[in-house]
């Protein structure tokens, strides 16, 4: 899920420290929340995983409420919080899957090609008109897909088309985000999207469930607190400083969670997703830069962010 961000963000030349700090702290998050949902999915089936994950994320969200009143949870887009959510869900659950059964650095390296989709999308449903460079490291991305994937080759497995699919859902919930975040603020997007996630991923945890073991409930727990810190850190992260500024510090998560990986699980990260990464990376980059450049142009209020991390 990415998010968009006003105009009025600070200008890379004048990058505040507490913006990178910020940006920082939600990538260790979701980092360690990966190598949690590794450790948890031993016991507990993925989608259950995200169902607690919502459930304990939306406790740790609470205070948000308590802060800033009952009027945050005023919308005029209820109806479309639903959808965007459900698509959102769609995205979670794939991605928990994902990072339970594909190595963890292939499974996020996989994530980083939302922006991709963005593009795609927002050709398709906002009319967007994408030049030649854009398209080029759009194409250059899908290289870098393919590198990793390794379809028609012994590396390949069917897991890494679930990560791919989670992508493209986060890219879908994107496009949605451009839209509320012109009318909501941050706080009121964050804490509806955490509530309702939980009605919308429990019937995929009901069916798979079983009563998680007593060691499994702090992992259970911290899934939800590092989740929705990473989610409240990386969208305050965002009303600082341009999400192209920003960018090469949330693609900090995968040197977290391949250096944990190793250090875990005894997973090493092979040539092929370092390589394949480094494609998506540069692409993606590229993609939020020229749209953040092309935005400033235009005087537009939103500028397109850089993609979260699936989970």
């Amino acid at each position: 899920m990415s998010i968009s961000v006003p105009a009025t963000a600070v200008p890379s030349a004048q990058l505040p420290l507490r913006a990178v700090l910020l940006m920082v702290a939600s990538t260790c998050c979701f980092g360690l929340m990966a190598i949690i949902i590794r450790i948890a999915s031993k016991s507990l089936h993925p989608f259950e995983i995200a169902f607690f994950r919502s459930f304990f994320g939306a406790l740790a969200a609470a205070p948000l409420l308590w802060r800033n009143g009952r009027s945050m949870l005023h919308t005029d887009r209820l109806i479309f919080y639903v959808l965007r959510c459900a698509i959102g869900t769609l995205g979670m659950l794939a991605g928990f899957w994902a990072i339970a059964h594909l190595p963890l650095a292939q499974a996020i390296a996989l994530s980083y090609s939302s922006p991709l989709f963005v593009t795609i999308g927002a050709v398709l449903f906002l009319g967007e008109v994408v030049r030649l460079r854009r398209w080029s490291a759009v194409v250059a991305g899908f290289i870098g897909v393919l590198v990793i994937v390794r379809p028609g080759t012994d590396g390949f497995t069917a897991a890494s088309l679930v990560a791919v699919f989670a992508a493209a859902m986060t890219g879908i919930v994107t496009i949605s985000i451009k839209f509320l975040s012109r009318s909501d603020p941050a706080d009121t997007i964050v804490l509806l999207t955490t509530w309702l996630w939980v009605p919308l991923s429990l019937p995929a945890a009901l069916w798979v469930w079983q009563w998680p073991p007593a060691s499994v409930w702090p992992w259970l727990i911290a899934t939800g607190v590092l989740g929705t810190g990473g989610q409240y850190f990386w969208t305050h992260a965002l009303r600082l400083a341009d999400a192209s500024t920003l960018a090469p510090f949330s693609y900090l998560q995968l040197i977290i969670v391949a250096v944990l990986a190793w250090l875990t699980f005894g997973e090493t990260l092979d040539r092929y997703t370092a390589l394949g990464a480094a494609i998506v990376i540069g692409a993606s980059l590229y993609i939020a830069r020229r749209e953040a450049k092309l935005a400033r142009q235009r005087h537009a209020e939103p500028v397109t962010a850089v993609a979260e991390p699936p989970v």
